[in-house]
C-alpha cells in the first residue's frame, strides 16, 4: 500500500498498472499532474504476512487539488499474485 501511495505521488504509472491485478487492471491510467499526494495514513490492516495469500488495508489519502485539501477514504483488497502482492480493487460492503 504505501509503495502504490508513493507511485501515485511521483506519477509512476508503470509501477501503479504492475501492481495492480490483471482482472481489475484499467486498460490505461491517466493521473492528474494538478493532484498532489501529500500524506497517507494506514488505519487497520489484516493479512498480508508471508503466509497470507490475501489482506486488506484500510487507509486515509491526504491530497491536494489545485490548492484545495481532499481526503480519500478507502478500504482495499491485495492479493498475492506470482509472490507479489497486488492491488485487487476495494473491499465490498459487508465484507
Amino acid at each position: 500500500m504505501r509503495s502504490r501511495f508513493s507511485a501515485f505521488a511521483v506519477g509512476d504509472e508503470a509501477y501503479l498498472m504492475a501492481t495492480w491485478h490483471p482482472t481489475d487492471r484499467p486498460a490505461r491510467l491517466d493521473l492528474d499532474r494538478k493532484v498532489a499526494w501529500v500524506e497517507l495514513e494506514v488505519l487497520e490492516s489484516t493479512g498480508g504476512s508471508p503466509v497470507h495469500t490475501e489482506g486488506t488495508v484500510r487507509f486515509r489519502a491526504h491530497f491536494v487539488n489545485r490548492r484545495v485539501p481532499g481526503v480519500l477514504d478507502e478500504h482495499s483488497r491485495f492479493v498475492r499474485l506470482d509472490g507479489r502482492w497486488v492491488y485487487a480493487g476495494v473491499v465490498a460492503s459487508g465484507r
